[in-house]
């Protein structure tokens, strides 16, 4: 399989040094396919623009690995409950936020139901069990309503680079090992 990633970041972006820049220089540098797509209005984002973004993107990039961090988990889970969005490989969910967040900012993509259908082959839940914005046993609640597996870092934070993930060495490997 030839592989096609595509890096959705979260509210504010993912700027360098976060663990998606990394990402997507270490896969570019080694001639891999990588779209690490920058949606607008990242301080103030407008659900139905970044849903609208993100299909097109995924209609002519064809990603068959997708790497959601927080804000853009959220927003995965809109376009999997809209029914607008096609199966891929492999699904990343890293550090989503609780499901009824109350940032002002983010008011239109919450709150959020939890998808019956990811459209992924394979989709994985990264979490931390410090993440100020969702506590460790509700990301277990989210892990048995996606029926997923789920990976738990220790004293990650929001596992962003304020947390210390800038290179990010692990998710790295899992991207290299997929076959």
């Amino acid at each position: 399989m030839k592989k096609k990633v595509l890096l959705l970041h979260g509210w504010g972006g993912s700027d360098s040094p976060h663990w998606q820049s990394y990402l997507a220089a270490e896969i570019a540098r080694d001639y891999g396919c990588v779209s690490f797509l920058k949606l607008p209005d990242i301080e103030s984002p407008d659900k139905d623009i970044w849903v609208k973004e993100t299909l097109k993107e995924l209609r002519e990039f064809r990603a068959n690995i997708v790497i959601c961090h927080s804000l853009s988990t959220i927003l995965w889970f809109h376009m999997c409950n809209s029914g607008l969005i096609e199966d891929v490989k492999y699904l990343f969910l890293v550090a989503p936020p609780s499901l009824e967040t109350r940032i002002y900012e983010l008011k239109n993509f919450f709150p959020v139901e939890a998808p019956k259908n990811l459209h992924a082959t394979n989709a994985l839940l990264v979490c931390s069990n410090n993440d100020p914005y969702m506590n460790i046993d509700e990301a277990k609640k989210l892990r048995d309503k996606l029926g997923i597996e789920m990976e738990i870092l220790e004293d990650a934070g929001h596992i962003n680079a304020d947390s210390g993930f800038g290179e990010w060495k692990w998710m790295l490997e899992k991207i290299k090992s997929i076959k």
